[in-house]
């Protein structure tokens, strides 16, 4: 299997190209057995979506998968998972998270954790520079994606 860094590019690819179409620059990739089987990116905004965030970008780009293959899979995002990404991976049982960074944001990895998934966090430079120039540039869009008034 590539190294979590390798897989976290193409994340970030997707982030870049939220940002490049004036989203929330957050990205992810859906990876089994090595491979990238989708990938997806924030689009709340392009699309005027309640629930397009990367993850869920991601696996609705993946299309149906059968339980075997979520069973098997690495969701690689950009950025810890808010709630409801936390959620749709719980719901398909994906058992390894790699995630870009937390600091700009902690979304549910201690829930994740405590459900036997793995949840790694690479703390990547490249993920920290997008958020925070995204944040100071659009607050009020930042905290509308977040939930928050």
């Amino acid at each position: 299997m590539p190294v979590p860094a390798e897989l976290l590019a193409h994340a970030v690819a997707e982030a870049r190209k939220a940002r490049d179409e004036g989203g929330v620059p957050i990205g992810a990739a859906l990876v089994v057995d090595g491979e990238v089987l989708a990938v997806g990116h924030n689009r709340r905004v392009q699309e005027a979506s309640a629930i397009l965030h990367g993850e869920t970008d991601c696996l609705e780009a993946a299309g149906r998968l059968p339980a075997s293959v979520y069973a098997r899979a690495t969701m690689v995002t950009t950025l810890s998972p808010c709630d409801m990404c936390t959620g749709a991976i719980l719901l398909y049982e994906i058992p390894r998270v790699v995630i870009g960074e937390n600091r700009t944001f902690m979304g549910g990895e201690e829930l994740l954790r405590s459900r036997g998934v793995d949840v790694v966090v690479l703390d990547d430079a490249k993920c920290i520079a997008l958020m925070e120039e995204f944040i100071a540039r659009e607050p009020g869009l930042w905290n509308e994606d977040i939930g928050e008034p």
